[in-house]
């Protein structure tokens, strides 16, 4: 393990980050697996349900239902991506006036959907509930060492966006998700409240709401995807990822038909060519060596975070490419693509690949795309 890694999840000190993820971008392999611990934060105190929500109150309980809840004991499905299904992300939500809960700060338990009640809310606390999100590193490290911390922002971005995706189904007003990369605890902050004068959720990303199905029902497909997308629907899913992302990040896909070749979004709505030639083996080696995706129908990529980039940068891009990932998920299996993110990459400068300057582009997180999965059609 990392030295910088070990201090930190040995002392619970902050994290070099810096250093932690030029680590997690070298070729070194992680070592043997290690305890992950238990699969929920041990929150002190007695656990409690959350009421159901009265006339004019925010459904927290369904809100939570929608994003962050295990739909079985074992906690493996969850309506986030995670990787190695590990979910390292805590929340906690302090909740003002206007929720069925009485204000105060509690510590949410995915697996039995209780809160815990943790004190009182901060002074000046506005009406709603706001959801803060933090980590268990060690649930990550326990698998991936010395990869752990950029998987932990995007796990992080990744819960962020399926709250998001919830307060959408429920009409609640628009949550803007506090990506700003200043803090470690908490990483992200999402402020959900009632609409007002009709401003509700609709004022969005997407040009319609989710229902709950949708969002209960996203699963990352199995390798291998095969199968190459329509263009028109690889340059929606691409649109989405951009819109998300909020100008973090650069994105792109490597396609193997109708010819080899890294394809961008165009200003004009359609996509051009960045760069002819078959990226995918290499894409593949990169991640990991994940062997299937040298035969994925295409893959996104976004790209960004420099070698100098500081703490805060390395934060906020890892926060948006997870966010902007899930979003561009439930895109893709809108128009009846199967889809897997895939956030653990090692050596992956993309710029200097392309004979740009070296060390400026590197590949933050990516979404396989096919028209089939292993167990058939998505």
């Amino acid at each position: 393990m990392a030295p910088a890694l070990e201090a930190h999840l040995a002392e619970d000190r902050p994290v070099d980050l810096v250093t932690a993820l030029a680590d997690a971008r070298s070729p070194a392999l992680p070592g043997p697996d290690t305890p992950a611990g238990t699969a929920v934060r041990a929150w002190p105190g007695h656990p409690h349900p959350i009421p159901q929500a009265g006339p004019g109150e925010l459904d927290l309980r369904t809100l939570l239902h929608l994003s962050l809840a295990a739909s079985d004991v074992s906690g493996r499905l969850r309506p986030a991506s995670s990787a190695g299904a590990l979910h390292p992300v805590d929340a906690e939500l302090v909740v003002s006036t206007g929720c069925p809960l009485p204000p105060g700060r509690y510590g949410y338990d995915p697996l039995r959907d209780q809160v815990h009640h943790l004190g009182p809310e901060p002074q000046g606390t506005p009406p709603g509930v706001s959801v803060e999100l933090n980590v268990t590193p060690r649930r990550t490290a326990s698998h991936y060492g010395h990869r752990t911390w950029p998987l932990l922002l995007l796990d992080t971005g990744h819960a962020a966006a399926a709250l998001w995706l919830a307060a959408r189904a429920l009409g609640l007003a628009a949550p803007v998700p506090r990506f700003d990369g200043l803090t470690e605890h908490p990483l992200a902050v999402l402020h959900f409240t009632q609409p007002q004068d009709g401003n509700g959720a609709s004022a969005s990303l997407e040009a319609s709401a989710p229902v709950p199905g949708e969002l209960l029902g996203r699963r990352s497909a199995p390798p291998p995807l095969t199968g190459t997308p329509h263009r028109d629907a690889l340059r929606a899913v691409l649109a989405t990822a951009v819109r998300a992302s909020s100008g973090e990040l650069a994105w792109c896909a490597a396609v193997g038909e109708p010819e080899p070749e890294l394809v961008q979004p165009a200003p004009d709505n359609t996509l051009r060519r960045l760069a002819a030639g078959e990226a995918r083996p290499t894409l593949a080696r990169w991640a990991a060596g994940q062997a299937w995706l040298a035969e994925a129908g295409a893959v996104l990529l976004a790209y960004g975070c420099p070698s100098d980039a500081d703490a805060p940068l390395i934060r906020r891009t890892h926060l948006r490419a997870g966010f902007a990932v899930h979003l561009a998920h439930l895109a893709a299996l809108r128009h009846g693509l199967a889809a897997r993110p895939v956030g653990s990459w090692q050596q992956a400068d993309l710029g200097a690949a392309l004979d740009a300057a070296p060390g400026r582009d590197w590949i933050v997180h990516g979404l396989a795309l096919g028209t089939h999965s292993e167990q058939g059609t998505s």
